[in-house]
């Protein structure tokens, strides 16, 4: 059924633009015998209803339900919750209560989302030979350590099993792209024989005629040190590879809804290709068989992986500014002080960057910046030249990430006491990480103990773990004593019936 908003555009679109039947259904998605019925439409008065009925078991599920359903309407649509995925959280929380067939669920949702004024589509799938696969991607949101990115999932499909993986990224660059793939060959064990893709500009530079294409020189590599052949379907036709369309749907219901929240977005996706295993132990949707036994089918087929595993990351050169910072992709990352000026190289990946010096060098790792993120700053390069000019800490962005404990501290030191303490904080920091020198300095100051050689001591005992167990030889001529056990027998003579022997 659909909203008086829908039928109203509907309505607008046949009597003031003139648009057919046809070109309406086409623009909306709803089917043509639909658009015709409200085209024709002419009385809207209300409607007479009768009394719902009972929702039975369901009931006492309502507010939880509506609670899902309204929470969705600030997730993206692609995120939203299926019947099914209602139906199983149900089955997930009220373990040991809930036993209500998935068709009652869908009745019940369908019920609730006409009040929510809610509405969902769906997909159709296609078949191809075993050992095939087909690539896409889709939009999802995602909260990583508090913060909320509008990303996409990367998803594989298998149609002669109707097996897939996804993996979950901050964008859909090329980088993003390769690593998905690489992951998930990695995962199962094998490479496609051939991979059906749309025309994404992460693989296609350009159409020419004929069909024929012109690939991005960082697809090309990937493609030939894996050895898959890659086919792209014809522009506007999603149906070539519509096992990989249903897939998107599918992954995205199933393991991103509600919207997902972690902290670290590599784990989780590690996570996800452990869930997409499991899915695989389900019946195949045309009853041939389980899908984990139809998959390894296709793996029978698949090409061997690569005895050199594919690094995946972009070379890009640039140059310093005076506080040894440098841009890529139009954000900014610190280097080092030593690099003011210089020419600096990015190696980037999809999750992180490592910055090198004009002679490959390691300077310094960062995250990748995505949506909004703008600048990221590691303090460690820096924390040298900081020990140098210890006034100049408290108007560094360092200082104010620091814990209130460690800022105070910091604040009472004198000149000399503040200078071997960031000499400290950065041979701490360089030998192992800031955390580990930040739970040092926060634990000696806690206990009273805030002198630098007290800290270094924490700091030793904190990170060398627990001392190992000496085995302690003794000398032959200390006697050896007899061992003695105990008899408790000797307690029950004391007892007797009716209490203790007085």
């Amino acid at each position: 059924m659909l909203t008086m908003e829908q039928i109203y555009n509907i309505k607008y679109m046949r009597k003031f633009e003139g648009k057919s039947i046809r070109k309406i259904a086409k623009i909306t998605g709803h089917d043509f015998s639909t658009i015709k019925k409200y085209v024709d439409k002419e009385d809207f008065n209300l409607e007479k209803t009768t009394k719902s009925k009972r929702e039975g078991k369901l009931s006492p599920y309502r507010e939880i339900v509506l609670k899902w359903l309204t929470e969705d309407k600030n997730a993206p649509h692609k995120q939203q919750h299926t019947a099914k995925r209602i139906h199983d959280r149900l089955e997930e929380l009220y373990p040991n209560e809930f036993n209500v067939h998935e068709r009652s669920v869908r009745k019940f949702v369908a019920k609730l989302r006409k009040e929510l004024v809610i509405y969902t589509d769906g997909f159709l799938p296609l078949e191809h030979p075993p050992g095939e696969a087909q690539a896409d991607f889709g939009e999802a949101r995602f909260i990583e350590n508090g913060i909320t990115y509008d990303g996409n999932y990367f998803n594989i499909s298998y149609p002669h099993s109707n097996g897939g993986y996804t993996q979950l990224f901050k964008s859909q660059n090329q980088e993003c792209l390769l690593e998905g793939m690489k992951a998930i060959f990695e995962h199962a064990g094998g490479v496609p024989i051939a991979i059906w893709f749309d025309n994404m500009s992460t693989a296609v530079k350009k159409i020419r005629e004929y069909g024929k294409r012109d690939l991005t020189n960082g697809f090309i590599r990937f493609m030939m040190h894996h050895g898959f052949q890659s086919n792209f379907c014809n522009p506007n036709s999603g149906n070539e590879k519509g096992s990989v369309e249903s897939k998107v749907g599918y992954h995205r219901r199933n393991f991103l809804v509600p919207v997902p929240e972690f902290k670290s977005l590599k784990e989780f996706n590690k996570e996800l290709l452990k869930k997409c295993d499991k899915d695989m132990n389900r019946m195949h949707y045309k009853g041939h068989g389980l899908i984990t036994e139809l998959f390894e089918e296709d793996k029978l087929e698949f090409f061997k992986l690569p005895k050199v595993p594919y690094e995946v990351y972009l070379h890009q050169f640039a140059k310093a500014d005076n506080y040894g910072k440098a841009k890529f992709d139009g954000r900014i990352y610190s280097t080092s002080p030593k690099m003011a000026g210089q020419q600096v190289m990015f190696k980037v990946g999809a999750y992180d960057i490592d910055i090198l010096d004009a002679n490959s060098n390691f300077i310094v790792t960062h995250s990748r910046l995505y949506g909004e993120e703008k600048e990221s700053m590691s303090w460690g390069p820096y924390l040298e030249l900081m020990s140098k000019r210890p006034t100049a800490l408290k108007y560094t962005g360092l200082f104010n990430q620091l814990p209130t404990i460690l800022k105070e501290y910091m604040n009472q030191c004198d000149y000399v006491t503040k200078k071997q303490a960031l000499k400290l904080f950065t041979k701490m920091t360089a030998d192992t990480n800031m955390n580990s020198a930040i739970a040092a300095f926060e634990e000696s100051i806690k206990y009273g103990t805030s002198d630098v050689d007290s800290i270094w001591a924490t700091y030793c005992r904190l990170t060398a773990g627990p001392l190992p167990e000496l085995d302690v030889c003794l000398s032959e001529t200390v006697p050896k004593l007899k061992t003695y056990t105990p008899d408790i027998n000797v307690y029950d003579k004391l007892m007797v019936s009716g209490g203790l022997n007085q």
